[in-house]
């Protein structure tokens, strides 16, 4: 079956819109039922190249803004647990470059700072603590090897015996949050779970010679995320879809054009400090031949005054000879 390549932000946003796919997606990541979701608020800014404007655009508010590369989305969730559910609140953000980790903290600073994550209300009206949930996708590595999806969960311990406790606590779960990292490049076509099935989506070997399209046999994906991928099935017919993937694809190439000049230009400064540092070496190299030199020409002039010295104490004494002699 063809598929919108979900790594293109576009297609990914026009997937999770979807709430059925959403609490699927979510559900096989963090491992949990989830029942319910409520989208809070979604960005995903992308920077038209030149030739196309040269504006920028925000899915959001449609308005000029500045430059970036994260799709991000927020959910409230309701997440089944034994005797009922619990709420939380689920931030997901997908993410291209290795340098969004301050990105990520500074919004995860601002969750915890909302009065709307305070405090929810169970359907008794008894007040709990929403606890959050971090979900990155990453399209580099964190150089964790062989490892497609790594979960952080809160490990609670006694200190002094190291025993783990199992407790449901508002104040552990309100200032702790549990995190589940995608590795994209590290799929690798492992499939030893139903989430790793499901993240088949996003391994870019399942593209055709149009990156924007894969072809994935629907045959072997898991049935219960059969409606994913008509989702993403459905994205192919999307004219605007395509030409916002091909918006991407222009912005990502001038961002590579940037990488390279970038790196062309640190390769001369690079090779500009190298030959400074070898200049310096030279002139410290001769300042010591310099220095030597100059000991040496101390040592001789020592020398040589040592034997003017001598010179004229024998002249000296030659005088007092003759002196004498002449009494």
């Amino acid at each position: 079956m063809l598929l919108a390549n979900p790594i293109y932000d576009v297609v990914f946003k026009y997937m999770m819109e979807d709430e059925k796919v959403a609490r699927a997606f979510l559900s096989a990541i963090i491992g949990e039922m989830v029942l319910s979701l409520e989208l809070s608020s979604t960005e995903h800014t992308l920077r038209i190249p030149p030739g196309n404007g040269d504006k920028l655009m925000n899915y959001t508010t449609e308005e000029p803004t500045v430059n970036h590369t994260v799709c991000r989305f927020d959910f409230a969730a309701r997440i089944s647990v034994p005797g009922g559910h619990k709420m939380v609140y689920i931030e997901l953000q997908k993410a291209k470059f290795a340098n969004d980790i301050v990105r990520f903290r500074r919004y995860l600073g601002s969750h915890y700072q909302r009065s709307e994550n305070a405090y929810v209300y169970d359907e008794n009206g008894n007040p709990a603590v929403r606890q959050i949930y971090c979900v990155f996708l990453l399209g580099h590595d964190i150089s964790v090897p062989d490892r497609p999806v790594i979960a952080v969960n809160n490990d609670v311990r006694d200190a002094t015996t190291n025993e783990n406790i199992e407790v449901s606590n508002d104040f552990i779960l309100g200032l702790h949050h549990r995190s589940w990292i995608v590795q994209i490049k590290q799929l690798k076509k492992r499939r030893r779970s139903d989430l790793e099935k499901l993240l088949e989506i996003f391994d870019q070997k399942n593209c055709m010679r149009n990156p924007h399209l894969m072809n994935l046999n629907d045959k072997e994906f898991p049935e219960i995320y059969s409606h994913v991928i008509r989702r993403l099935n459905m994205a192919t017919q999307s004219e605007n879809i395509q030409t916002e993937m091909e918006m991407e694809d222009e912005y990502m190439e001038e961002l590579r054009a940037r990488e390279r000049r970038d790196a062309l230009k640190d390769k001369a400064i690079a090779e500009k400090d190298k030959a400074i540092a070898e200049k310096d070496k030279a002139i410290a190299e001769k300042d010591k031949e310099l220095d030597e030199h100059k000991k040496e020409l101390d040592e001789h002039r020592k020398e040589l005054e040592a034997k003017d010295k001598y010179i004229k104490d024998i002249e000296r004494r030659f005088a007092e000879i003759q002196r004498m002699k002449s009494k």
